[in-house]
């Protein structure tokens, strides 16, 4: 009896068909789902199609985008990829993979939309008492003040913050917009081995080449050896 955990990687689930159980419930995802949830969705702008196939939600996009960026996730190729192989990603995009053209248009068309989203779900963040939301610190000083001047200390103090998150997240996305100019997938396999078949061969011509390499190597240091094995036991 075999003493490892069987796997199949061809078996129709690897993950729980249910979402919420694809990751602990302390999850930074869980957050931002929730979040996103509470932020208008009227600033954003959505191009009508006269046909072709339905257009994601604005709402799961930014889920996505916010997710990502926050995690210090900034390509547009990389944060497709991630849809597929990220738990979290995966679950904040509802099991659904847009193309990277898909999600660089939307930040681009929506990037003054996003970033005052983003804004709102960082203050959100720390209405609920987290100082951090992934790679993003929040200013988290509480104020000690009577009650009377709590409200007018408090409206400062928000929007001093308010300020400096418009300044941290426009970096933010400034970071995504240089990725995507610059960046390709370093993940994405060459055309020449995407197809199964394909890899499996080439990989099965590099192993007997390295087998050749490895005994040819084997045979041209054997005399060397050899010498030194009579020399040894000549002693």
């Amino acid at each position: 009896m075999s003493r490892f955990i069987p796997f199949d990687r061809s078996q129709p689930y690897l993950l729980p068909p249910d979402l919420t159980s694809w990751l602990p419930a302390d999850d930074m995802a869980h957050f931002i789902v929730a979040a996103v949830e509470r932020v208008p969705m009227s600033a954003f702008c959505v191009p009508v199609r006269t046909g072709g196939k339905a257009q994601y939600h604005p709402r799961l996009m930014l889920a996505l985008l916010i997710f990502s960026y926050a995690n210090g996730l900034f390509s547009s190729r990389r944060i497709e990829r991630a849809t597929y192989r990220d738990i979290g990603v995966r679950f904040v995009a509802a099991n659904l993979h847009p193309d990277h053209d898909t999600i660089a248009t939307f930040r681009r068309t929506n990037r003054t939309a996003i970033e005052a989203a983003f804004a709102q779900v960082l203050l959100l963040a720390r209405e609920t008492g987290l100082l951090r939301l992934g790679v993003v610190s929040i200013d988290g000083t509480k104020i000690d003040a009577d009650a009377s001047k709590y409200r007018s200390l408090r409206y400062d103090r928000i929007r001093a913050l308010r300020e400096q998150l418009a300044v941290d997240i426009a970096k933010l996305m400034d970071q995504a917009e240089h990725a995507d100019a610059t960046d390709s997938d370093p993940q994405a396999l060459p055309e020449a081995l995407a197809r199964r078949e394909t890899l499996k061969a080439k990989l099965d011509e590099a192993c007997a080449r390295l087998e050749a390499d490895a005994k040819a190597q084997a045979e041209a240091a054997r005399p060397a050896y050899e010498k030194k094995k009579a020399a040894y036991d000549a002693k």
